[in-house]
C-alpha cells in the first residue's frame, strides 16, 4: 500500500464529469453482489441514429475530442445526456452463476489472418461534448464484447450511460475504420459503480452490434455491413482471480492528456505499450478504491482509460488473457511525469459482468 500522502497524486483517467465520484444510489450493495445493465441501441432504427452521428466527416475530427481526462477535485456539474438516449435506455440488475464465471476463457484470432488486432477507441457523448477512450475485443461466445473503463461507459454522478457509444478497433488519424464501426447494444457493470462510482469496479464490458463500414454511393454515405466483432478481429482472452505480485503485464492504450508537468508527449493517435512488468496491491481513499492493482513504471497519460491489460502476450499473435483495464494514473514520486497506471481487481465478480455481456443477443442485421 502507498502512503496516504501520496494517494493525493492519483488521478482519474476519467472523463472531467466523473472527477469526484458521487455517492448515490446503491450506497451499501455486497461488494460481490450484483450486476447493473444498461440498454443503449437496441434496435437496428436505434444502430442507424447513432450511426448517422458518426459519419466520416464526424469522425475525422476524431483527435480533437477530449481524451478521457483526470482529476480528483471536486467536479463542476455535468450537462444532462440527451433526453432521446435517456429514454431509450432501460437499467436491469441481474446474477451469473458463479461457479463458471471464474473460469478462464483462451483468446481466439479473427477468422482471416494469424495476427489479432483487437485494439482500439470508444468514441461517445456526454452531454454536448465528445470523449473517447481505449478498449479492446474480448473472446466471447456472442463474438460481440468490448472491454472498457466504467467511466468510458457511465457516468455514476448523472446516474447516465454515454450517449451515442461506438467501438472502432485500430482507428486511423484521419478517421479511418479499417476493421468496422460497432455501436454499443448494452452495458454490463457492478452495481457498485453505477450506484456510487466505485472505483474498485471501474470496468465494464459492452455488448455490441454488427459492425459497418460507411460506403460512399450516389452521392450519399451507406452503411454496409461487415460482420461480428471477433469474426474480424479476434478477442483477448480473460483470466481472474490472479493475485498481484504473482504476475506480470502488459498495458496497453491510447494516451494523449497531460503529463503533470503539462507536457504532452502522446496525441492518442496510436497504440502504446507499458512492457510487461510486475504488480502489487494499491488503493486510493478518495475514489474509494480499496482493492487496486498497480502496475509500475507506466507513463500512461488521459485517454488511455478502459486500455487492455494481458497476461501471457504473444507478441506474434497479438494476444494475451485479459486481467485488468486502464483506470487511474499515478504520479507517487510527485515529479513530472506520471510513472504508474492501476486497473480494479479483476475477480470472480469481474467474471460475473463479464458473462453478462457475452450472453447477450443482438440483430442479425442492421444496415
Amino acid at each position: 500500500m502507498i502512503p496516504r500522502a501520496r494517494h493525493l497524486v492519483a488521478a482519474a483517467l476519467s472523463s472531467a464529469l466523473l472527477m469526484a465520484p458521487a455517492f448515490t444510489g446503491i450506497a451499501n450493495a455486497a461488494r460481490d453482489s450484483r450486476v447493473f445493465a444498461v440498454s443503449l441501441a437496441k434496435t437496428a432504427v436505434d444502430v442507424k441514429r447513432v450511426a448517422d452521428y458518426w459519419t466520416p466527416d464526424q469522425l475525422k475530427q476524431a483527435d480533437s475530442y477530449s481524451p478521457a481526462t483526470p482529476g480528483t477535485q471536486a467536479a463542476t456539474p455535468a450537462p444532462s445526456a440527451s433526453a432521446q438516449a435517456s429514454n431509450a435506455a432501460t437499467q436491469a440488475a441481474t446474477t451469473v452463476t458463479r461457479a463458471v464465471a471464474a473460469q478462464a476463457v483462451p483468446p481466439v484470432l479473427a477468422r482471416k489472418g494469424t495476427v489479432a488486432r483487437t485494439m482500439g477507441k470508444v468514441f461517445f457523448r456526454f452531454g454536448d461534448k465528445e470523449y473517447w477512450c481505449s478498449a479492446s475485443a474480448v473472446a466471447a461466445k456472442n463474438r460481440s464484447v468490448v472491454a472498457t473503463a466504467g467511466h468510458c461507459a457511465y457516468d455514476p454522478r448523472q446516474a447516465k450511460a454515454a450517449d451515442y457509444w461506438i467501438f472502432v478497433p485500430n482507428p486511423g488519424s484521419n478517421g479511418e475504420t479499417p476493421d468496422g464501426i460497432y455501436v454499443g447494444s448494452s452495458i454490463s457493470m457492478h452495481e457498485d459503480w453505477s450506484g456510487k462510482g466505485d472505483y474498485d469496479f471501474d470496468y465494464a464490458f459492452v455488448t455490441v452490434h454488427r459492425g459497418f463500414k460507411w460506403e460512399s454511393k450516389d452521392g450519399r454515405y451507406v452503411m454496409k455491413d461487415v460482420g461480428r466483432l471477433q469474426d474480424n478481429v479476434g478477442g483477448q482472452g480473460i483470466e481472474l482471480n490472479k493475485k498481484p505480485t504473482t504476475y506480470t503485464v502488459t498495458a496497453f492504450g491510447y494516451p494523449a492528456g497531460a503529463q503533470p508537468d503539462g507536457t504532452r508527449p502522446f496525441d492518442g493517435k496510436r497504440l502504446r505499450m507499458c512492457k510487461e512488468g510486475p504488480t502489487r496491491w494499491t488503493s486510493a481513499v478518495s475514489l474509494d478504491l480499496q482493492k487496486g492493482v498497480q502496475l509500475l513504471n507506466c507513463d500512461f497519460s488521459p485517454g488511455a482509460s478502459g486500455g487492455p491489460w494481458l497476461i501471457g502476450f504473444n507478441k506474434d499473435r497479438w494476444t494475451g488473457y485479459l486481467n485488468g483495464v486502464n483506470s487511474l494514473t499515478w504520479n507517487r514520486d510527485a515529479k513530472g511525469w506520471y510513472d504508474a497506471v492501476s486497473s480494479p481487481y479483476f475477480d470472480t465478480t469481474a467474471g460475473e459482468v463479464y458473462r453478462r455481456a457475452a450472453a447477450q443477443t443482438t440483430p442479425p442485421n442492421v444496415t
